[in-house]
């Protein structure tokens, strides 16, 4: 995240240059509220959000509310119209504020204005604030009071209001709950006003009398008023409620059934199957067998349609979640139904060629979840039904490029890679399906059925031949425009081509993929494919794409970031040429490699500037770069063996000093060297993998994979050579049983389980060091590099942007200046945080937690005697987690700075992510502290100086007698 950020975001506002700019940026818009123009006050108001999102923290934040507190309290209608629209776009930054009483002061002013507009603009702000203010009674006692105005727009937001505060008080939703039940029920109370109280029972879930109370109010109102707008605002308050309060869902279902079956209205009824959606993907664990047959019923009966798309959608949501397990099970007593003779499965059969698309699409996906779900004997026939219906749907979807044709196909696609996935043996004939329509498919069509293809051959490789000679046709007749569906299809094709391939790109495949590229592609495309080849291993293809791209960008970070990929690409090539049992080769080839790659890693450093650092790129390229020199050395240290043999004495050498693996000479120290280096490289590549919380679980694993490479030389360096006696392989043996996602993990862990078999049966045999042992070493690395390096979309590409401002107060006025503190007092070191994000926030992992951790080291002491002074007093070490609201923390610390000097203070961030899993992200933030002597005891330390001084003197004048 952000490591590199060290400078406090507080001293953005307060003390420093940064400072300035928030101050700044403040005093202009406090200038805009004081003019005296309407439009430029106007202008002043609106522009706030934008300045709390540049600086976010609680001193600025504090102050701009009170200056808007004021325009508030002074100004006319529109006004508080502004400040009450940017009230509510920055509701996430309301917490901040911390003068709450004088601004609710200032707001609450204008309740008593004999304005009807203005009180009710106070009653939407002060419900705008019922997060910071769900307690406060004189709130709650305007609202009540406003709910009896006459004027309805003063109704209207005393009811919004009243929704709010019930949402977050208790005791104003149990003080409010009879007076909504007497206005709803009152027969002065209008219609609509009716249909906007009834929604505020939904959030009368804080306990469950207070639940049964609303749902027993909601249950009269459903028969007392059936006019249809009555009946559907009150069953999806009932439904919200239900799904809130958690208690009463399985009723809710059944009530929602009666009115799905039972009530005439369509939108009544539409309006029960969107409340069914909603329970079904909140509770699917509380739909018993007797709901779901109950929709299949309604379904199977309904005559129209669109009623038939919402209730299969239901059923087909339900299909992926453990309700089909209820559903199929066979409960004791009962009379035994054949599964395939159930409404659900009827249903499904029925639907899949339906002349609706939509309608289809949901009982395919119902059917192939059947399939995954559940493994009855008399339920695996409907595979074959489920395939067949896939492979109508891609028929007719493929063929229609509109949204709603790609969006039915989408899912489509995504039932036949999950039917692949658990049914292997139907992949071969989804694959068919797919290459035949692949060639009269619509280019939209064709992008998805890449994808699709790319997805199943990943999880089966051995379908990837099978597959290449139709895509190799396909991409020779494509491409004869140069339109954007044209270009997404160019990547899409070689991205499953290279897929396909597995190991090496043929000179006729790579011949054909260039020769389009020079057709009609632009240099994105090109780009784009050549990111896909480093991605599958075929650095060749990536190396000759790069350098055909090299001439045409327009910066030179893109220049030295394409040359940077280039020579990365070449020194992966290099590696291609190793042969096993070839040694003197091997050692030549890693050093070409690292050529490339000392010219790669300057490139790239090049290539980074201050707003895109390129930290986990230049780390990962160092790592490696580090793991070659370290094969290298260790090939080198194999070697030597025959270079440089033990003495004749070493035996004797060996017996002297008790370690006998000295008779091997000096290969046991360089052995001893070697695998401290591999563990040390497995360790910073955790470090790697620690620090990249945005990464993708793709990109992780082949950072893990490179770890495992180096703590396995490791191991096999010490099992045989160091250690065998104590040499265990349990902890290493089940690295094969996990189930590979990708093909280079694949062959990775097919090394692993080789090299392990290997060192195994060594083990032991021969006593060390012998050539079989040096051999199985060398082989083990050539076998490691064998395996063309992946880079994963990491390297290229950041879908997910987290990082972390820290706040220190106090703040120093100059980052060199220290901060005084007296050595007798304590000081209160607040820390404040902002975690910010980027586009798509929590896409892989979310923040749970914020671990800081301050310590304090002593940097220069005064002239004293420390020998009496413990050492708890020379250090502080401190933890807290804090869990971020609305992005942002805070917390203090109580520091202890007894010894006299300066003392440097760190505050280090780490983040713990929903599984619990710490992540070192930074960022890091220093300041001084001079801890001095309190005046107190310096008075008192001179005053015994000086009365030391007399009695010295007569001791000399004593010593001077004799």
């Amino acid at each position: 995240m952000a490591s590199n950020s060290t400078k406090s975001f507080l001293a953005d506002a307060g003390y420093g240059e940064q400072e300035l700019d928030a101050n700044s940026a403040l005093m202009e818009l406090d200038k805009g509220l004081r003019s005296g123009k309407l439009g430029e006050q106007c202008e002043a108001v609106v522009r706030f959000p934008r300045l709390f999102q540049k600086y976010p923290f609680p001193i600025l934040i504090n102050s701009a509310f009170l200056k808007l507190a004021d325009v508030f309290r002074v100004g006319n209608n529109f006004l508080r119209l502004c400040v009450l629209k940017v009230t509510q776009q920055s509701e996430k930054h309301l917490e901040k504020i911390l003068n709450v009483d004088e601004f609710v002061k200032r707001i609450f002013s204008v309740i008593h204005s004999n304005d009807p507009v203005a009180r009710a603009i106070t009653l939407r702000m002060l419900g705008s604030l019922a997060s910071i203010i769900p307690e406060r009674k004189n709130a709650h006692h305007s609202i009540r009071q406003s709910l009896d105005s006459h004027d309805n727009v003063e109704v209207e937001a005393a009811v919004f209001a009243a929704a709010n505060f019930s949402a977050q008080s208790k005791d104003f939703a149990a003080g409010i709950c009879n007076k909504i039940s007497e206005m709803i029920q009152g027969l002065a109370t209008p219609v609509d006003l009716k249909l906007k109280l009834i929604p505020i029972l939904q959030h009368m879930h804080h306990d469950a009398s207070l639940a049964s109370s609303a749902r027993q109010l909601l249950q009269q109102l459903v028969t007392s008023y059936p006019s249809t707008k009555m009946v559907i605002v009150t069953l999806h308050t009932f439904t919200l409620l239900a799904a809130s309060s958690l208690v009463d869902t399985p009723k809710q279902i059944q009530l929602l059934l009666q009115y799905l079956k039972n009530d005439p209205r369509k939108a009544v009824k539409r309006l029960a199957i969107q409340d069914l959606k909603l329970l079904a993907n909140k509770t699917p664990h509380t739909w018993s067998k007797e709901n779901i047959q109950v929709l299949c019923e309604c379904a199977l009966q309904t005559p129209y349609d669109s009623l038939k798309l919402g209730m299969l959608s239901v059923l087909s949501t339900l299909s992926g979640t453990i309700a089909i397990k209820h559903y199929f099970s066979i409960v004791p007593g009962n009379t035994v139904t054949s599964p395939r003779s159930s409404d659900l499965v009827k249903l499904a059969q029925e639907c899949c060629y339906h002349n609706n698309r939509g309608i289809a699409v949901h009982g395919v996906r119902v059917l192939t979840n059947i399939t995954a779900s559940c493994q009855e004997k008399e339920l695996l026939a409907l595979e074959q039904d489920a395939v067949f219906g896939l492979e109508s749907l891609l028929v007719l979807c493929s063929q229609d490029d509109s949204p709603g044709a790609q969006a039915t196909l989408k899912i489509a696609l995504t039932c036949m890679v999950k039917l692949a996935k658990c049914r292997p043996h139907l992949s071969q004939s989804v694959v068919e399906s797919l290459l035949t329509q692949l060639h009269s498919a619509q280019d939209a069509s064709r992008i998805l059925m890449c994808h699709c293809l790319a997805s199943i051959a990943m999880q089966l490789p051995v379908l990837g031949d099978g597959m290449l000679g139709d895509l190799m046709e396909l991409y020779k007749v494509i491409g004869r425009s140069a339109t954007d569906k044209q270009q997404e299809l160019l990547v899409s094709l070689a991205t499953v081509i290279f897929v396909a391939s597995q190991k090496t790109l043929s000179a006729e495949v790579k011949t054909v993929i260039k020769q389009q590229l020079e057709n009609v592609s632009n240099g994105w495309t090109a780009y784009r494919i050549a990111r896909q080849a480093s991605r599958m291993g075929n650095h060749d293809m990536a190396r000759e794409l790069y350098q055909s791209l090299l001439t045409q960008v327009a910066s030179e970070h893109f220049y030295f970031w394409l040359n940077s990929l280039k020579e990365f690409s070449h020194a992966e090539q290099c590696l291609t040429g190793l042969q096993e049992e070839d040694y003197s080769s091997a050692l030549s080839c890693i050093a070409e490699s690292l050529k490339f790659y000392h010219k790669g890693i300057a490139s790239l450093t090049a290539a980074s500037t201050p707003l895109n650092p390129l930290s986990f790129q230049c780390e990962f390229v160092k790592l490696r770069i580090d793991l070659l020199q370290a094969f290298s050395q260790l090939f080198c240290t194999c070697n030597s063996l025959k270079t440089s043999p033990p003495p004749a004495i070493a035996t004797t050498i060996a017996m002297t000093l008790g370690n006998d693996l000295q008779r091997c000479g000096r290969i046991s120290n360089q052995m001893k060297q070697s695998m401290e280096e591999f563990r040390s490289l497995a360790s910073r590549y955790e470090d790697l993998y620690q620090a990249s919380f945005d990464a993708d679980s793709a990109t992780l694993r082949n950072v893990e994979l490179q770890q495992q490479s180096c703590l396995l030389i490791s191991h096999a360096i010490e099992a045989l050579i160091l250690d065998p006696e104590s040499a265990s392989f349990q902890e290493y043996g089940s690295t094969g049983s996990a189930h590979a996602d990708s093909e280079y993990e694949r062959r990775m862990m097919s090394v692993y389980n080789h090299v392990l078999e290997e060192v195994e049966s060594l083990n032991r045999k021969y006593a060390p060091v012998s050539y079989m042992h040096t051999a199985c070493l060398c082989n083990a690395i050539i076998a490691l590099l064998k395996v063309p390096l992946s880079f994963q979309r990491y390297f290229f590409q950041k879908l997910q942007s987290t990082s972390i401002k820290l706040a220190l107060s106090p703040s120093p006025r100059n980052p060199t200046e220290p901060i005084a503190v007296q050595n007798n007092q304590q000081l209160a070191l607040k820390v404040e945080g902002v975690v910010q994000h980027g586009s798509k926030p929590g896409l892989f992992r979310k923040i749970q937690s914020v671990c800081l951790n301050v310590s304090s080291t002593l940097q220069s002491k005064s002239i004293q005697d420390y020998n009496k002074i413990p050492i708890d007093s020379i250090t502080n070490e401190m933890e807290q987690n804090v869990e971020p609201h609305n992005d942002y923390f805070s917390t203090q610390f109580l520091l202890n700075f007894a010894i006299l000097g300066t003392h440097n203070i760190t505050v280090e961030s780490s983040v713990k992510d929903s599984n619990g899993i710490v992540w070192k992200t930074g960022p890091k933030t220093t300041i001084i502290v001079k801890s001095l002597e309190d005046p107190y005891s310096q008075q008192v330390r001179l005053q015994q100086q000086q009365a030391q001084q007399p009695l010295q003197q007569q001791q000399r004048n004593a010593y001077s007698r004799f």
